[in-house]
């Protein structure tokens, strides 16, 4: 079982843990008042993927369900405050229960685990659905939880209502092969190992810009931070490794779920090609170019409310052309 000081940081006393053998408690819920809505409530619940690895999930909101499947760098309670996700949680629990989990080795599920392989993320989403008790739902993949959303969907169409996928691919970056992305990419994986965990930000602040070059200094600085809390330096180093061999093309063309894409034009993380490989090959797949240079569409953007309207318009009716 990891613990953040394992990992040579000192764990801030909200964000820590006791140590476990199995599934703790749930955590106390937090409250959250959202605009002129009564204040939301999440509930951080734990459950145990086959191989024993603890995974950490949260409930969040009423209505059907919504299930988001983990992307890198996900920490439940830390993102509840976040000015990069808040508007996105407050938004996709609007109308519906969203199911939010921590991918294995990364935010409050377990750090150190022996397989990071993609099938384990496959399971581990299976896991979390079944532990949450949700039977049929829309599943929301962003960046590399779009891959894992496809496998899932064409594993469990009788479970998927409607899929989105945002930011995604269908090939990570050293499948994509493309020789001025592997040497950038291999570069900056060289550098997590050396300056993740560090107090100066210096070298987080490299991924920072590349992931949200028109972030506002507090959403810099938290995503910083996030970099920090959420995975040790060679934690991060291995999910980027496990990430980058992703390759679900030959499960495009299966995928028989009503399905949603959009993409940033101007994606740094992920490139816009990649997002329109994924509509291409999806049968009936609705494709949508936001104008933003941001991995994740930040609330000050006019890119936001467009996606807004295109999310709300697909999840009430999936079908409709």
């Amino acid at each position: 079982m990891r613990t953040l000081e394992s990992a040579g940081i000192e764990a801030p006393a909200a964000l820590a843990r006791a140590a476990r053998p199995s599934p703790p408690p749930a955590q106390p819920a937090s409250l959250r008042p959202v605009g002129g809505r009564p204040a939301i409530r999440q509930r951080v619940e734990f459950c145990t993927a086959a191989d024993g690895t603890g995974l950490a999930y949260s409930c969040v909101g009423s209505g059907p369900p919504l299930v988001k499947t983990a992307n890198w760098l996900n920490h439940l309670e830390f993102e509840w405050e976040s000015p990069i996700w808040r508007h996105w949680i407050e938004e996709l629990s609007r109308e519906h229960t969203l199911v939010r989990y921590d991918e294995r080795g990364n935010g409050l599920s377990d750090w150190k685990v022996a397989d990071l392989s993609f099938e384990a993320f496959v399971q581990d989403l299976e896991t979390v659905v079944d532990a949450a008790g949700v039977d049929r739902f829309d599943l929301l993949g962003i960046s590399q939880g779009c891959a894992v959303s496809i496998a899932y969907a064409v594993r469990h169409p009788e479970r998927v209502r409607s899929l989105i996928l945002y930011g995604g691919y269908s090939q990570g970056w050293a499948a994509r092969n493309d020789p001025e992305e592997l040497a950038r990419r291999e570069a900056m994986v060289t550098l997590t190992g050396v300056g993740w965990g560090q107090g100066n930000p210096a070298f987080r602040q490299m991924f920072t810009t590349l992931y949200f070059p028109e972030a506002t200094d507090e959403q810099a600085q938290w995503f910083n931070e996030l970099q920090r809390i959420s995975a040790s330096p060679q934690g991060a180093q291995r999910l980027q490794r496990a990430l980058s061999v992703i390759d679900v093309r030959h499960l495009l063309r299966k995928v028989r779920v009503p399905t949603l894409i959009l993409h940033s034009r101007d994606d740094s993380v992920v490139p816009f090609e990649a997002g329109r490989i994924l509509a291409r090959f999806i049968a009936g797949a609705r494709f949508v170019p936001l104008d933003s240079r941001n991995h994740l569409v930040l609330a000050q953007e006019s890119a936001w409310p467009e996606l807004v309207g295109h999310v709300r318009e697909f999840l009430a009716d999936p079908t409709a052309q």
